[in-house]
């Protein structure tokens, strides 16, 4: 018998947290969520349609300004932050 609140099994439940993109965030992470797509689009025109996107997808956006020699400076990433700050946080399963 599975007891309230537990998972399949009798186990835990999956616990539910609240998910923010932010700088850290894998830039793949990032585009697969509507807003935060958007947030890059309107930043960083032009990232998600680069071709060397299957590349760099799994660096966080710290990383790869580290990279940029300086064409993702530090004014885009604060602006980058920001609106990604603002946006609503998901539900995720963990």
């Amino acid at each position: 018998m599975a007891f309230p609140g537990s998972g399949p099994g009798g186990g835990p439940a999956p616990a539910q947290t609240s998910t923010a993109l932010t700088l850290d965030t894998p830039v793949e992470r990032i585009a697969a969520d509507p807003g935060g797509a958007a947030v890059l689009n309107k930043d960083i025109p032009g990232l998600l349609s680069d071709p060397n996107y299957p590349m760099f997808k799994g660096m966080n956006l710290k990383m790869l300004a580290s990279l940029s020699s300086g064409r993702l400076d530090g004014r885009t990433l604060a602006e980058t932050q920001a609106d990604l700050a603002a946006l609503p946080k998901q539900a995720s399963l963990n």
